[in-house]
């Protein structure tokens, strides 16, 4: 049952809280703005236009912004709501009615934790689902710029490439399909002039290309009176090629990095499959486990520096804060950064075994 402490704490909280995703992300976007300007205006378009792919580009990456700092505006939230109730002295007042320190902590962790399941749904729900608009270029944020895909892998264990894709018009130029049987052996070639996308529907599942010129070569065994089993080319002319590859697929697969716009499902799949790098994909999944849990162990390092029987000056307290804290976020990036040799999950994890044990040791320390 809330109290009125809890209901007072938490609606601080919430203030604190959309207050802080409008400044951090607002100047996370004019940081990247005033960095990239350059990229979205030197095509030479009308300024509305030049205004129209700005609005385009930045939108669908508010999402990814907000999986980046999610952490940090929870703990900027908790730690201004604390920092508010000891300047006004209420901090005092609630331990002079008997109040544990760790009673007015609940509500803090409780708000902490569901911040962090709004972090787990942005990256697992919401972020895929853009994840073809967040793989453009500063410079492509119209999708109007054409360029090769160079021997992506679908479902099938087919490479399709293409000397000119179009992600805007939906189409391909040059297209070839590349197969190889279960031994690695080249078993057949499909090519076309071009080739436009039809999406799925309910009656047919998959999506396919409706090839312009298409011709396709396939490589089978046939029985030889004279000689026995020879290599024998078959020759068609498909009018379709159905895959899983579609505009927006191939235009993700095109970026570097694309792994971590999707979803865990995503990542299952595609280690069933076989068809990416599998290292990689491991080290996706695991940063993907280990991002929320290092929102929570942030919040838990900070709050001991504002939770204190004797407060001291406020701004002591913020500068331990925003040290031990921004240490914790920058090794948790380095360590996620680091692309292992093998299929290793262990540097993910390296910040949550250091950090959380420095984490429970300042709460338990904490008097009250």
């Amino acid at each position: 049952m809330w109290s009125t402490l809890d209901r007072y704490i938490l609606r601080s909280l919430l203030i604190n809280y959309v207050i802080a995703i409008g400044v951090m992300i607002s100047l996370y976007v004019v940081l990247d703005l005033f960095v990239n300007m350059d990229e979205f205006t030197e095509q030479g378009y009308p300024l509305a236009t030049v205004l129209k792919n700005m609005a385009g580009y930045y939108a669908p990456n508010i999402l990814l912004y907000f999986a980046q700092l999610s952490g940090v505006i929870t703990l900027f939230a908790c730690m201004a709501t604390l920092s508010r109730m000891r300047k006004l002295n209420e901090l005092t007042a609630v331990l002079a009615s008997g109040v544990s320190l760790y009673r007015v902590a609940a509500p803090i962790v409780a708000f902490g934790l569901a911040t962090t399941t709004l972090l787990v749904v942005d990256t697992e729900v919401f972020i895929p689902r853009v994840a073809h608009l967040l793989s453009r270029d500063h410079d492509d944020a119209d999708g109007n710029r054409a360029y090769e895909a160079l021997f992506l892998r679908d479902q099938q264990g087919a490479l399709l490439s293409a000397r000119q894709f179009h992600p805007r018009r939906h189409d391909l130029k040059s297209m070839l399909v590349i197969k190889t049987d279960e031994a690695g052996d080249l078993s057949s070639i499909l090519e076309a002039d071009s080739a436009e996308w039809e999406p799925p529907t309910p009656t047919r599942p998959m999506g396919r290309w409706v090839l312009n010129r298409g011709h396709q070569r396939t490589r089978s065994v046939c029985n030889d009176p004279q000689f026995g089993p020879t290599d024998c080319i078959e020759e068609q002319w498909p009018r379709y090629y159905e895959t899983d590859l579609g505009p927006e697929e191939i235009q993700l697969r095109q970026s570097e990095g694309w792994l971590r716009f999707l979803s865990l499902k995503d990542l299952r799949e595609l280690q069933n499959k076989g068809t990416a790098d599998m290292v990689a994909i491991l080290q996706t999944k695991h940063t993907r486990i280990a991002t929320p849990i290092v929102a929570v162990i942030l919040l838990l390092l900070g709050l001991p520096c504002f939770l204190a029987r004797s407060p001291s000056n406020i701004l002591n307290d913020a500068g331990k804060c925003v040290a031990l804290c921004g240490l914790c976020y920058v090794v948790t990036f380095v360590a996620q950064s680091i692309r292992p040799e093998t299929e290793s999950a262990l540097p993910a994890w390296i910040p949550i075994f250091v950090f959380a044990t420095i984490a429970m040791v300042m709460v338990d320390r904490i008097r009250t």
